[in-house]
């Protein structure tokens, strides 16, 4: 079934194959992938496009000495697949099954590992700096796409890289605009000549036998003022003046060209930057048709093309942020939406379609996204700025010093909250609760069910100032008719006890409270007598009347779907802490450590976050 593929088990294999059976392990790389996807979903559209890439990219290279870096990792699946995890594929994104991301340690061939986007040539240039420092002659490729492209990070990478001198290849992968065929003719002729050995040979022959003259530094000056006004249609110039040379852009899906290329690019020195154009979903027509879809599609028929529609128990709490914002955008026209990139994924695209004109889409710009915000919010806007929690770790500092210093409302909502499932460590909202708890003027709040979400929303909306937090999990809520709820505000740092209960108090925030509730009531049920459970709703600040009436218990159990180091173990115990009345305080939380891959079930069991490991807690406190 596959011919080709079963017998490249690394790259060493593939560097045998001729051009003809490299066309054909490309074909059946694509067939592979989409076989394996359509059962076990996965970043699918990126990866398609990016095929060819990769094998002439491991045609070339003499991998894993040179390094490859990818960046995000939606490029990386054929990566994968040639570099002695064909059958492992098979279980990617799943329990004891390999990342869905380059990770190092999973494979020699993964030089970095990369979940969150605009690292690569960061990364690369470390690993280009380090050859030459230690005399390797190791290459150094950055693979990234022009969405990641948009980070700050990215930019500063280039920066530094530019202005060092150092021996890194940069690709930039542009997958939106396709190849004007009349410009494509030009750049494909500048490529070919500027990447000619004879050329850079005859180039820097004439350099060094002008020496450091005056003469040199007028010809050298005209020279690239001419050949960046030939590379200015394509974006060329910019890269040039951060101190790139810059080549392209060329079909990213030709494996010829790709691979002519990358043997001259490979023999040059110093900043190179090749642009790359592909089509993302390349040589799936389903993918191709509506690339946006078929980036993460989920389960599918491979042969019609047709998604499998999940089954949901309620809606999903993006759905419910989308829709709720709206309503409130309708109602006050200072409301405006604020994301980095994630419009679809967080539900803002209903926002978006109904007010285009308060819709923000900054790109993958955390950090930009917040102080954004923050100037809406200072002009008089009220700005709800939407990240998913493992991103908004990198826009701490704007968080503090751009909106928490200056008492500024801004109102961030961070999804997926939480443990998100098969993506695993790098997209887990585990840090939040810890992370924000420490700043003064925030306020931190995590809903229990769509309602609560709905009712703060609208709470933080009238808020007077400083950032709003509200965090929520990935996936479907609790069923609860939150559409037909009324909207009203929830008194910032009040909790509410949801059960009477003796002995033992459980202390919750966010839908985990939901599972202690059912432990709790089980309890009670099975042995007359249970714990009393309180949802308190806010962090920060604490509910400090619930913390006095619960000081009269004999234990307190903290629950939290966030780190139990710095969360709301560590703010409880922070406050009982000296005094000699207080109760024995457990609790249970994400342990100090990253969890791997797995559904979001099976991740809560691994966490004792399931109702019958707190049940299990609950029963052995309740004895003691």
């Amino acid at each position: 079934m596959y011919d080709i593929l079963e017998t490249v088990n690394s790259p060493a294999d593939l560097r045998r194959l001729s051009d003809k059976q490299l066309e054909k392990l490309c074909e059946e790389i694509r067939r592979y992938m989409v076989e394996c996807c359509a059962v076990n979903p996965g970043h699918l559209g990126s990866s398609l496009g990016t095929v060819e890439l990769v094998v002439a990219l491991h045609k070339v290279f003499d991998t894993p000495k040179d390094k490859l870096v990818f960046d995000v990792g939606h490029q990386a699946y054929a990566h994968k697949i040639i570099t002695g995890r064909r059958e492992a594929f098979r279980k990617n994104r799943q329990k004891d099954g390999i990342s869905g991301f380059p990770s190092r340690k999973e494979s020699q061939y993964d030089a970095f590992g990369a979940g969150h986007s605009s690292t690569s040539i960061s990364a690369a240039l470390g690993f280009a700096e380090a050859a030459r420092l230690m005399g390797t002659g190791e290459k150094a490729v950055a693979i990234i796409g022009d969405g990641a492209l948009t980070g700050g990070l990215a930019w500063e990478g280039l920066n530094n890289a530019g202005s060092s001198k150092s021996d890194i290849l940069v690709i930039l992968n542009d997958n939106n605009i396709s190849i004007d065929q009349n410009i494509g003719a030009l750049h494909n002729y500048l490529l070919q000549f500027t990447t000619h050995p004879f050329y850079n040979r005859l180039k820097n022959k004439v350099w060094n036998s002008m020496g450091e003259s005056k003469a040199r530094e007028w010809l050298q000056k005209r020279v690239i003022d001419t050949k960046s006004n030939l590379v200015r249609s394509s974006g060329g110039a910019l890269f040039e003046s951060l101190g790139f040379r810059y080549f392209g852009p060329i079909d990213g899906n030709d494996l010829e060209q790709l691979v002519a290329t990358l043997q001259r690019l490979r023999n040059l020195h110093g900043p190179r930057l090749l642009h790359i154009h592909t089509r993302k979903g390349a040589g799936y027509a389903p993918a191709e048709a509506n690339p946006t879809v078929w980036h993460a599609p989920g389960r599918f028929d491979p042969v019609s093309g047709e998604r499998i529609k999940q089954i949901r128990t309620a809606d999903r709490y993006q759905d419910v942020f989308g829709q709720v914002l709206l309503e409130l955008a309708q109602k006050d026209e200072r409301v405006v939406g604020i994301t980095p990139a994630m419009a679809s994924g967080c539900g803002m695209n209903i926002f978006a379609e109904a007010f285009p004109d308060r819709f923000f889409d900054v790109g993958i710009e955390e950090g930009h996204a917040v102080t954004f915000s923050a100037g809406l919010a200072a002009a008089g806007l009220k700005p709800f700025c939407n990240i998913y929690s493992s991103f908004s770790q990198r826009a701490y500092d704007n968080i503090i010093h751009d909106v928490a210093l200056q008492n500024l409302p801004v109102v961030l909502c961070f999804d997926r909250a939480g443990l998100v499932g098969e993506d695993g460590a790098t997209h887990h909202g585990c840090f939040d609760l810890a992370a924000y708890r420490s700043i003064p003027n925030a306020t931190i709040s995590a809903p229990r069910n769509e309602v609560e979400l709905k009712r703060l929303m609208f709470t933080a909306l009238n808020s007077a100032g400083g950032p709003f937090i509200i965090r929520y999990p990935r996936g479907c809520g609790e069923g609860t008719p939150w559409k037909e709820a009324e909207y009203e505000e929830l008194p910032v740092g009040k909790g509410e006890k949801l059960l009477d209960g003796k002995q033992v108090a459980v202390l919750g925030i966010g839908p985990v409270v939901n599972r202690a509730l059912a432990a709790a009531k089980r309890h009670k049920a099975d042995y007359w007598v249970g714990p009393a459970v309180y949802d308190m709703r806010y962090l920060k600040p604490l509910d400090v009347e619930i913390l006095e009436e619960v000081s009269k218990y004999r234990a307190i159990l903290t629950v939290e779907d966030g780190t139990l180091k710095g969360g709301l173990f560590g703010a409880v115990s922070e406050y009982f802490a000296g005094r000699p009345d207080a109760p024995i305080i457990k609790g249970i939380g994400i342990p100090d450590r990253f969890i791997g891959q797995d559904s979001q079930k099976g991740q809560w069991e691994s966490c004792s976050l399931d109702e019958e490991s707190i049940l299990d807690m609950l029963i052995g406190m309740m004895k003691q």
